[in-house]
């Protein structure tokens, strides 16, 4: 069953594996307790939404309790360091991650011609099943 959720889900679980999508579209985190969650969005004409930088080492984040699950959005704002772009509707999306191995920020940007959405969503599955089946 997949079923919508936040980041902040992700406090206290201990991650197993991370995997980013080859098209930089999709990010899955697989966690002990038999776990996918998943960010993604849903794409549709007129505007791109997709990870553009991860700073730190995903590896931290792997084998210890997440400490620090937090989302930061700037729709149609500029955060302060970064430049601006020339897009109609845009957002960057922050996702900050911690262990007490490390710290980890995936940035997401989206833009559109202002009709459709570039919010970034998550969701989690039951994988558990599928682990065995293998």
């Amino acid at each position: 069953m997949i079923v919508d959720a936040k980041m902040e889900d992700l406090l206290g679980k201990i991650l197993t594996k991370i995997e980013v999508g080859y098209d930089k579209k999709e990010i899955y985190f697989y966690t002990s307790c038999g776990k996918r969650y998943s960010q993604y969005h849903d794409q549709h004409c007129c505007e791109q939404v997709l990870v553009e930088d991860i700073c730190g080492d995903l590896d931290d984040l792997i084998g210890s309790p997440i400490l620090l699950a937090e989302e930061v959005i700037y729709e149609n704002k500029t955060p302060d360091g970064f430049e601006e772009k020339n897009h109609q509707c845009y957002c960057w999306t922050f996702y900050k991650l911690a262990t007490i191995n490390g710290y980890v920020t995936i940035r997401w940007y989206g833009n559109s011609n202002g009709y459709y959405g570039v919010k970034v969503s998550m969701r989690v599955e039951d994988i558990e099943e599928e682990l065995f089946e293998n």
